[in-house]
């Protein structure tokens, strides 16, 4: 009971915090309780899949699914967009989360072996959790999002090129959740790779998308 009580407890944090960075970087608002709902039931998905089935993989698949589900059809945004803010936000978290990691292990806090396996799981998932919240809450201060999303979705989508662009970013970002889910329990050595693949993706969505910002063209109402 104990172990589900904290799965679910840091889980719902953590996918909150995700949420919220997607929606300060693109300043939407923030709907709370909407945000918990769509947590809690992400979380006790992933428990039974990976406590009770032991698929971890199929529960990465969908995580991913739900939260672009939940973007779409819960928070309203339009489908094609809702695509590109799912991959944006595990592009984004998965850095953050990835260089936590390391930060981790270089100074001890992360070592194998149970029972601290768990602990420093959770410990993970905390100053993640913090670090993504912190984060969209300077950009929100800061007024430093993107306008070109709408939070709506009776609109048309003008796509250009840089729309293919931007979606083309997006896609391989399951791809990368589940290499780093493999590099974490078979190749650790070669862990360091992916924040900087992360960095990467993630600096190139960000330059297209703040181009895209600036042409004010977005969408036709």
């Amino acid at each position: 009971m104990l172990d589900f009580v904290l799965y679910m407890v840091f889980s719902i944090l953590e996918t909150s915090a995700m949420f919220y960075l997607a929606f300060k970087v693109f300043k939407i608002d923030v709907f709370l309780v909407e945000m918990i709902f769509a947590a809690t039931l992400m979380a006790f998905v992933s428990f039974v899949l990976r406590n009770d089935y032991k698929l971890i993989l199929t529960d990465v698949f969908f995580q991913y699914l739900l939260t672009f589900c939940f973007i779409w059809l819960l928070f309203r945004i339009h489908i094609f967009y809702a695509v590109s803010m799912t991959g944006l936000t595990y592009l984004a978290y998965m850095f953050i989360q990835s260089s936590c990691y390391l930060l981790m292990k270089l100074i001890g806090l992360y070592q194998v072996g149970l029972p601290y396996t768990s602990i420093a799981v959770y410990l993970l998932q905390f100053i993640s959790a913090t670090g993504a919240i912190t984060i969209g809450t300077y950009i929100g201060k800061k007024k430093k999002g993107f306008d070109f999303v709408p939070d709506k979705q009776n609109v048309k989508v003008k796509i250009e090129l840089r729309e293919i662009k931007i979606l083309i970013l997006s896609a391989p970002s399951l791809v990368f959740v589940i290499l780093l889910v493999f590099l974490t329990e078979k190749y650790s050595q070669y862990f360091f790779l992916m924040p900087m693949i992360y960095a990467v993706l993630l600096y190139s969505y960000l330059y297209l998308s703040y181009k895209k910002d600036q042409t004010h063209n977005e969408f036709i109402s």
